[in-house]
Order: C-alpha cells, then sequence, then structure tokens
C-alpha cells in the first residue's frame, strides 16, 4: 500500500544532463527527488532510509554496461560520496488506482510480475543519454478502457494516463509473450493489451549512455533498481491519489480508430464534444436531400484520430459532373481537399494529391496559385494513377510494391466520384461519366487489404468514393440511389450538406485534437515536451472566409463550375458563397 519509487544513482558528472533527460521525457521518467552527491536519505518521503539497502536488488553498470546484480551497495560508499540519486515515480502506484476503477490486475491474478518490454519509441536526446521507451503492458477489458484512462491520467508523477492502446506492434512490441523484463502475463478473451510509460527507461538511458572515462580516475559506475525491485516510500497511496475531476477538459474518453492493426486513441471529453458539434453543422442539408439518413454519428470524430496518428496522407478528388463542359469538374471537392493539405502541412505531415491524368496540369495550377495566395504554406505533390498492370495498385501505394512498407498511412477522398455496383460512375442525375474518370477507386479497395492503411470518405449525395459504406441507405433514401451509389466503402464516412464543409470539418478537428494536451500527450507517446509553439501554426492554417473566397475565385478563373447549377460564377452546388458558405466557415470557426 505504499508509493514506491524506481532509482537511478550516477556520477555527480552526468547528474545535470540526466535531469534535463527526465524533464525531457517525463512521461517514463517522472523525476520526485535529485539529490545531493553523497545524500543517502530522502527524509521528503521516509523517515529512516538508506539508498544503499532499501531496494531488494540494484544492477550495477560501468560505462553504461550492465555488468551484474549487487544485493546492496555498502562496498560502495566511498563512491557514493561523488553519486547522486534520482527518485522516479513508478506505475506500481497505478494499480490501486486501477481497482478502484474496478479494473482486474491480470498479473496480481497470476501471481506474477507485471510484463516490460522495450520498443520503438525514441525518448528525447539530452547529450550522453538517448535510448527507446520501456512501457509496462496491463490486459484490460475493452469496456474498462475509459476507466483506465481516466483513473491514471492525473497521476503524473507515476507516469499517468497509458500512451498505448492496442496492437503491439506498432510501437515495435513483436511477442507479448516474450517481455524483456518481468513476467509473461495471460490476457482473458475481450482484452486489450494497454501499455504504460515505465521507469526501467531509466535502466536503458544508463546502459545507453556513452562516457568517457578519461574524466575519472576508473570507468565511472551507475546503479539502477532491477525492474520490479523498487524503493518503498512510507507515503500511503490513499495519500497521493488524484482527486477525481470532472472538467471536460480534464476528462479523458477513448475510442477505436483501427480494427487491423487494432488502435485506440484518446481526447478530452472537451475537445470531443467540440468535433461532435462541427459535425452537427456540417450535417445540415441545405439542397434538401434527405442526407440525415446518411449520417453515422462520430465518423469526423474517428476518421480525424486516424489521420491525427498518420505520418502521410494521400488526398483525392474530382468530379467531373459537367460533363459537356471543359473542363467538366464542380467547385466542390478542390476547396475542401485544400483545406485538409493545409492543416496537415501544419502539423508536419507528408500529403500528396491524385487525380485523373486529364486534370493534372489545371490541378498544379490551382495549387501553383493556392501558394501564391497564401492559401498553402508549399506546393502539394500532384500525382495520377492508372491500374495498367497487375501490381499496378501495390506499387502505387507500397514501397517496392509491398504492404509492410506503406507510403501512406491514410487515403481521403472528398467528391470524389465514385463507382457504382455495375463498374460506372453516375453523377445525381445518372448519366455516365466514367469516361473522364480514372479508376483511383482501386486504391481504396487495396487498402482496405493492406494493414495499417485506413480511407475516409466525404461526401453529400452517397455516389461518392468511399460511400459506399452506407450503400445500402443511399439506394433506399437518395435519388436514383439505386443506380448511383457507390459501391467502395471506406473505413470512415462523412455526411455533409456540401463535401467542402467536410473538408473545413476535417482540418477543423486536427487543430481541435492537437491543441487537446490529452491527444498531444498520447501522440507523443509523454516522451518529449508539449507542442504548444506550433500551435500559432497550425492556427494560420485553418480555413477562413479570406481564403476560401481567394480559392473559389482561382477555380472559376480556371472556369470550374458550380455542382449544380453549372454556373461559371461565386457558388458551389448552386448556393451563393456570400451566403452560405461564408456563414458556415464562420461557424465552424467560432465552435473550433
Amino acid at each position: 500500500g505504499h508509493k514506491p519509487a524506481q532509482i537511478v544513482i550516477l556520477h555527480k558528472f552526468l547528474a545535470d544532463e540526466f535531469e534535463k533527460f527526465c524533464h525531457a521525457n517525463s512521461g517514463p521518467l517522472p523525476l520526485l527527488y535529485r539529490s545531493q552527491p553523497g545524500e543517502w536519505k530522502y527524509l521528503k518521503i521516509t523517515d529512516n532510509s538508506d539508498i544503499g539497502t532499501d531496494c531488494p536488488q540494484y544492477c550495477r553498470h560501468e560505462l553504461g554496461r550492465f555488468t551484474g546484480n549487487v544485493a546492496d551497495l555498502l562496498e560502495y560508499s566511498n563512491e557514493l560520496e561523488e553519486m547522486v540519486t534520482f527518485y522516479l515515480g513508478g506505475s506500481f502506484s497505478v494499480e490501486q488506482m486501477l481497482l478502484k476503477a474496478g479494473v482486474p490486475l491480470r498479473h496480481v491474478e497470476q501471481n506474477r510480475t507485471i510484463s516490460m518490454y522495450k520498443t520503438s519509441v525514441p525518448c528525447r536526446e539530452v547529450g550522453r543519454f538517448h535510448c527507446n521507451m520501456v512501457v509496462s503492458m496491463r490486459p484490460v477489458p475493452e469496456g474498462k478502457l475509459d476507466a483506465v484512462a481516466q483513473a491514471t491520467h492525473p497521476a503524473r508523477d507515476v507516469h499517468g494516463a497509458p500512451v498505448h492502446m492496442g496492437h503491439p506492434g506498432l510501437i515495435g512490441i513483436n511477442d507479448l509473450s516474450r517481455p524483456d523484463y518481468g513476467d509473461p502475463v495471460e490476457p482473458h478473451q475481450g482484452d486489450i493489451p494497454v501499455f504504460w510509460a515505465c521507469g526501467v527507461t531509466g535502466v536503458e538511458a544508463v546502459q545507453g549512455c556513452i562516457v568517457c572515462f578519461f574524466f575519472f580516475f576508473e570507468p565511472p559506475l551507475a546503479f539502477t533498481h532491477t525492474p520490479g525491485g523498487i524503493f518503498i516510500t512510507d507515503y500511503k497511496r490513499d495519500e497521493f491519489g488524484p482527486v477525481p475531476n470532472t472538467d471536460p477538459a480534464e476528462t479523458v474518453q477513448t475510442f477505436c480508430i483501427s480494427q487491423n492493426p487494432l488502435h485506440y486513441s484518446v481526447a478530452s471529453a472537451a475537445a470531443v464534444q467540440k468535433i461532435r458539434t462541427l459535425e452537427c453543422h456540417i450535417g445540415a442539408d441545405p439542397g434538401d436531400r434527405g442526407i440525415k439518413a446518411l449520417f453515422i454519428q462520430d465518423e469526423l470524430l474517428k476518421a480525424s484520430m486516424c489521420m491525427s496518428h498518420a505520418a502521410s496522407v494521400l488526398i483525392t478528388t474530382g468530379f467531373p459532373t459537367h460533363f459537356n463542359q471543359d473542363p467538366p469538374e464542380e467547385t466542390d471537392g478542390p476547396p475542401g481537399a485544400i483545406a485538409m493539405a493545409a492543416m496537415l502541412q501544419a502539423l508536419k505531415k507528408q500529403v500528396a494529391i491524385v487525380t485523373d491524368h486529364r486534370a493534372l496540369e489545371m490541378n498544379k495550377k490551382i495549387i501553383e496559385d493556392a501558394v501564391e495566395q497564401g492559401i498553402l504554406r508549399t506546393e502539394v505533390p500532384l500525382l495520377s494513377f492508372q491500374d495498367d498492370s497487375q501490381d499496378s495498385t501495390l506499387r502505387f501505394l507500397c514501397q517496392d510494391g509491398n504492404p509492410q512498407t506503406p507510403r501512406y498511412d491514410h487515403l481521403v477522398a472528398i467528391e470524389r466520384a465514385g463507382r457504382a455496383a455495375d463498374g460506372n460512375y453516375y453523377n445525381m442525375r445518372k448519366v455516365n461519366i466514367k469516361h473522364l474518370v480514372d479508376p483511383i477507386d482501386t486504391l481504396f479497395t487495396t487498402a482496405s487489404t493492406i494493414p495499417g492503411v485506413m480511407t475516409t470518405g466525404i461526401g453529400d449525395g452517397g455516389n461518392e468514393l468511399g460511400m459506399g459504406k452506407v450503400k445500402e441507405v443511399v439506394m433506399k433514401y437518395m435519388p436514383h440511389g439505386d443506380l448511383v451509389a457507390c459501391n467502395v466503402g471506406a473505413d470512415f464516412a462523412i455526411t455533409a450538406g456540401v463535401s467542402n464543409w467536410g473538408g473545413y470539418a476535417v482540418a477543423c478537428a486536427l487543430y481541435i485534437l492537437n491543441c487537446c494536451p490529452i491527444h498531444d500527450r498520447y501522440l507523443r507517446k509523454a516522451v518529449g515536451f508539449p507542442r504548444h509553439s506550433e500551435q500559432d501554426s497550425w492556427t494560420s492554417a485553418l480555413p477562413t472566409v479570406t481564403k476560401e473566397e481567394k480559392l473559389l475565385e482561382i477555380l472559376v478563373n480556371y472556369g470550374i463550375r458550380s455542382g449544380k447549377t453549372g454556373n461559371l460564377g461565386m457558388e458551389v452546388d448552386g448556393l451563393p458563397f456570400y451566403d452560405t458558405h461564408s456563414a458556415m466557415i464562420q461557424q465552424l470557426g467560432k465552435i473550433t
């Protein structure tokens, strides 16, 4: 029932660097106390402690190499006079919190030491200290994930909330049955692997520390606790347990964003509510087409969370509804695509756009103009795709056509003509426009077979790429739905009154998520520092009336027309920009 601490003892020459390393990686290394050189007691949390004897066992390190375990440090009393002890919060402290939240502890039930694993997550390097993070794992019933995250979130001095929930391979763990430290723990049916930052990271940091021993008369020593063999303080856990917090900004909510591989993400209840409000607003139906029947709650939230975790995103747009005009495109789609691209650029994601080969030159000029007008920060790479060989799709999506190394983590289609069940492409007036559409749908169908590549479709009628997820509803409720409904689904289908609104909402949702400290910490895996300094850049990438007005003017200059009316002017889907669309952009901005 007492609060534990994990121990790192270093020569005073290294102490300042290690303290900075702890502050730069506060998730795995929450620093409770740094001693003075030769200080053996920690009177703040113990009445009569002796750091040389009070751990069950110690690891001895020399020049960064583990050289064995010792029962105590009594024979090193002279060396300890020149050494500094770091006391770090330990994840064993969270277990009382989890039990209070009704979460079973499988390793306790099985009388085993908790499983700990080395990961592929790099800590923030400071001076000589660099290593990958170590995590502890507890199997948790899926229905308890919210409770687990909320119970541990306030306890920052003992690692806080989980840093990963889901497939271990996403953080570089190949086999849960073979932990690097501790014992393997058997999950129950329906359990999800949940990972916390672990103080054994300090052991890895010491082992990875390379020190020039010319500073010393002999190679420098270091000591750490053995994994699982921790220092026990006099504090009872109840004395330092966090007070429950009902503030929506401090309330953690979890969502499954991928089934293959299994992956959960988190955000505050306040951020979630903002994004749900965005979703509600873009669901307005100005054309009175009955699109509310296509609505699936939280598709905007989950798609945006998924993109927030992605390193690279491929966007596609282009609906040649005006088959007898040149160009045949409409003004719905490109503005939303560019709004998403601008925010993804600001978030330092790799982003590219794939479109029809016949429209490459026009789109290249549109992007160049968008950069010149300050709508985009830099040009977005433009691609085209032709399904002209057996492996062309895999070669486009993956390095060397290998599904183990995809180029893109997420594919997004916004107002992109979608293939119907008969293999043709239709506008809402039942006109077949297949001769104007490249087979980009094939990228989406292949992506669904590649683990870790997710897809999103944004549409306003059901004939758009990705809206095959709601095909049955489109066929039942939308005009001509039995013919025009897209047959190609996506993992997430975002329905909006105008597809551009869906793109604007994704950009806003990405901003909300990355400004949410709970989501930001989870993205960083609790290493490094909060990204406050980048928020001005994100804010400048948000869609605004001025930017979207400029972009629409660019499209009109290239002869791109409104979808419904075919008018060449400042309107989208037959709705005047200076009324409906500007009001929507302003409303989304206020919510964000």
